[in-house]
């Protein structure tokens, strides 16, 4: 779901964030006011009274007064191919900034499933770029796209690439990321 909200939020306790767009993590203080931006791939965007904006993530939800989600059991293999599933995972990661998955924005440039071994299981390659090569958020997307690829159980490991070649532009996104960017 994206959220766009004026409501003010304040910390109940201290709170772990990532600062966008440079990626590395800080502490936000228990009783900063803040204001929920975007709220999509199981993160929410935040941007502080101060100033700022920050991502946090699932384990920190409490501070902001929303529930922690439980731990998902492991997906249960299904009968859609194991290619289908990979991609409509990756489709659920976002751009903390952006309101638009991964693969819509035209960020994924390959994908590749690979057997691992005779147990079934496949290691999946992914080779992603970003809107911009100096954006500290790659780390960051990247782990969230091998958190989740790895989370399927047929996938034993997943890697992910960052690349930069050839450079990400505007008309990578599909029609309907442009057509909700206002791009046209």
């Amino acid at each position: 779901m994206f959220t766009s909200s004026q409501a003010e939020i304040t910390l109940a306790r201290d709170c772990e964030a990532i600062v966008i767009p440079h990626g590395y993590r800080t502490n936000l203080a228990k009783g900063t006011k803040l204001r929920i931006v975007q709220e999509l791939g199981g993160s929410v965007t935040v941007t502080a009274e101060f100033g700022g904006l920050f991502r946090i993530d699932p384990d920190q939800f409490d501070a902001i007064g929303r529930a922690v989600p439980a731990t998902p059991a492991a997906h249960e293999p299904t009968a859609a191919p194991l290619d289908e599933r990979i991609w409509e995972t990756l489709r659920t990661c976002y751009d903390p900034e952006i309101p638009v998955n991964i693969v819509e924005l035209g960020l994924v440039y390959d994908c590749r499933a690979l057997p691992a071994g005779d147990d079934g299981r496949h290691d999946v390659e992914v080779k992603m770029t970003l809107t911009a090569p100096g954006c500290g958020m790659g780390d960051v997307l990247a782990q969230d796209v091998q958190t989740k690829l790895e989370k399927l159980p047929d996938v034993a490991e997943a890697r992910v690439e960052i690349v930069f070649d050839p450079p990400w532009n505007q008309n990578m996104m599909s029609e309907a990321a442009r057509l909700q960017l206002g791009f046209f």
